[in-house]
């Protein structure tokens, strides 16, 4: 009898598989342990993928155990250690313990290998359960070898993997780049220096950026929210060691990693409107993370907010709070991280405009009421700004001189951003001002009397909840960062209410 080690992924965790190969005397081929149907089909490539480099699987009675029984195997990447456990149970092999090395890979009939989902995650449970290898696809191996304390070898053929357990053909050893970053440039995005006038958006995506907020810009077609929106990703800093391993991992049990090693870039995705629950979120058949956590410490984009079904967008109310999400079904319980910016645009009105301006369209009030009551208020409280994007006038659309460009602003950020670093930095996984509970926010968001009052006086008046009057001093404590103060002051706290359009009473009309 041989062992042989895989692993299988459970949302982005991955535990250690064994398969107990045993060979004996009799006719037939079991396998057993909850294989798919993909595992379970498994015997037909790998006795081509044999017969192709000159093995065979033996005729005799084989036997095959993956451990532990309980839990369901998925997937066609068994097929490597199956075949070398075949292999070296039937003496077909100079044994060179293979259960030194965790194996993984998908089999053509040709003996090549295919790419995997999940080489990362995989590659950290090789290096915490003390094995001394990793042997995947070669094509996997970039991704798997970001991890310290474990050797990753790529492999592209059956062959070449049976040549390393014998000895003869080493596979080449992976090693992390040493530029991850994957060479972050401002210019390979979009830049606001092509954006005329916006000097408001401009300062709150800028605040945004800094702190992590969420916003919500609400204006009329034409006036460049979309435009804003999608330059945010080159005003954000690049992601820590830490952040780029969290977002590629993700990315890896996507099956979206493959071929490069970490992601130094923050993701921004922009889904479309008739989205479902489960691509939004995650889930599915197959578990697979959803566009919540593709944008984990990036950016989330939703265009066009009210044409989203209400009751995909009610799904954001648990994420957007906890910034991870959970999956329970009847058979599995997976939970994945998603701490991202929420960004959206909308229009004012069915019509497209706010009432009583020129080309409104004759949109009611009550027209109005229920085109906004299609995004639920809690959804709305949980947005830290909302703003309004009015039209931009025709001698700042004439004006051919540029805007401040992002570089500039992105050196802001980041400054606000050391600041918070700094901050945080015994606060274990927070890295910026959004990412505050109550405890942070009272131990870091002093204010002075003055500012105080001004606080209590928008509290009575527009009628904020608990959640608002948090999210005010948390986009107050970015604005103080950005001005360098360590305290915050009036003037911060009455930048950070003018974010609150919606809950100003009258601003429909």
């Amino acid at each position: 009898m041989t062992k042989v080690y895989a692993c299988a992924v459970l949302g982005i965790e991955a535990i250690t598989v064994t398969i107990e190969v045993h060979v004996d005397a009799g006719v037939g081929y079991h396998l057993v342990g909850l294989p798919d149907s993909a595992i379970r089909e498994s015997n037909y490539r790998i006795a081509a993928a044999l017969r192709h480099i000159g093995y065979r699987i033996p005729g005799k009675k084989i036997t095959i155990n993956m451990s532990p029984a309980g839990l369901r195997k998925e997937g066609a990447a068994y097929d490597l250690p199956l075949a070398i456990g075949i292999l070296s149970a039937s003496g077909q092999m100079e044994k060179r313990d293979p259960d030194r090395y965790l194996l993984m890979g998908e089999l053509s009939l040709d003996g090549a290998l295919q790419p995997l989902k999940g080489a990362l995650s995989m590659a950290l449970q090789a290096r915490d359960a003390g094995f001394d290898g990793f042997i995947l696809p070669a094509i996997n191996a970039p991704e798997a070898a970001v991890v310290t304390g474990v050797r990753v070898f790529g492999a592209s053929t059956l062959s070449e993997v049976i040549g390393h357990l014998n000895g003869s053909e080493p596979l080449r050893l992976f090693s992390e780049p040493g530029d991850w970053t994957n060479g972050y440039a401002v210019g390979d995005v979009a830049d606001f220096e092509e954006v005329r006038g916006q000097e408001t958006a401009k300062r709150c995506l800028e605040i945004a950026a800094a702190g992590g907020h969420n916003v919500l810009l609400i204006g009329p077609p034409g006036s460049g929210k979309t435009m804003l929106a999608k330059r945010l990703a080159g005003i954000l800093p690049p992601m820590a060691r830490e952040e780029a391993l969290e977002t590629t991992r993700i990315y890896s049990v996507a099956g979206m990693a493959a071929g490069r090693g970490l992601m130094g870039i923050r993701p921004f995705r922009s889904p479309h409107h008739t989205i479902s629950n489960a691509a939004l979120v995650g889930g599915g058949a197959y578990p697979q993370p959803g566009e919540i956590s593709l944008a984990h410490n990036g950016v989330l984009f939703l265009d066009e907010l009210p044409e989203f079904k209400r009751h995909v967008l009610e799904v954001l109310r648990q994420p957007l709070e906890d910034r991870e999400i959970t999956l329970t079904r009847s058979r599995f319980t997976f939970t994945y991280p998603c701490s991202f910016m929420l960004v959206a645009s909308m229009n004012p009105s069915p019509s497209g405009f706010f009432t009583g301006e020129p080309g409104a369209g004759g949109s009611t009030l009550a027209e109005v009421h229920r085109y906004m009551g299609r995004i639920s208020g809690p959804l709305l409280d949980r947005i830290d700004m909302h703003l309004e994007v009015r039209p931009v006038p025709f001698d700042k659309l004439s004006d051919r001189r540029k805007g401040e460009g992002s570089q500039a602003i992105r050196k802001r950020v980041m400054a606000a951003r050391e600041k918070q670093d700094r901050r945080f930095r015994s606060a274990g996984k927070l890295h910026y001002n959004a990412q505050m509970g109550t405890k942070e926010i009272r131990a870091y968001c002093p204010v002075d009397k003055t500012a105080l009052t001004l606080l209590k006086q928008a509290v009575d008046r527009m009628k904020l909840s608990a959640r608002a009057y948090d999210r005010i001093l948390k986009v107050a404590r970015t604005i103080a960062d950005l001005s360098g103060n360590e305290h915050i002051r009036s003037a911060h706290i009455a930048e950070a209410i003018q974010y609150r359009s919606l809950d100003r009473e009258g601003w429909m009309e």
